[in-house]
């Protein structure tokens, strides 16, 4: 759900989304692997949530994954 009315806002795409950004621009380009095992030890965000944030990331020409390598775009 992107705007939840009736849910904690922590569980929308834009928040996910935001803390996916937050941790590649931290600490720049990641594997897919790693950027999600980063996500759900410290916002406990499924596989489901993590990837929806990705396309929401790359729907918006923010963030790229190529060869299993999540960038961000210039």
């Amino acid at each position: 759900m992107l705007l939840p009315d009736n849910i904690k806002p922590e569980n929308s795409i834009y928040y996910t989304g935001a803390m996916v950004l937050k941790s590649l621009q931290t600490k720049g380009n990641q594997s897919l692997d790693d950027l999600f095992n980063d996500m759900n030890k410290t916002h406990n965000m499924s596989f489901k949530v993590f990837m929806l944030s990705l396309d929401w990331l790359f729907l918006l020409n923010v963030a790229i994954i190529n060869n299993e390598e999540v960038k961000l775009c210039s």
